[in-house]
């Protein structure tokens, strides 16, 4: 795997939403996105 730099693009991937959907980056293209990791142990509900 190849390092990435500031300003490359992201490679496509996909990951579970809060509510268990594959969300896939493709799919958002042209999008401003955020993912927001934190422990699911540590959160309320």
């Amino acid at each position: 795997m190849t390092q990435l730099n500031a300003g490359d693009a992201a490679p496509d991937f996909d990951v579970e939403d809060d509510a268990g959907a594959r969300v896939k980056l493709g799919d958002l293209r042209g999008k401003k996105v955020i993912l927001f990791f934190y422990p699911k142990a540590d959160t309320p509900g």
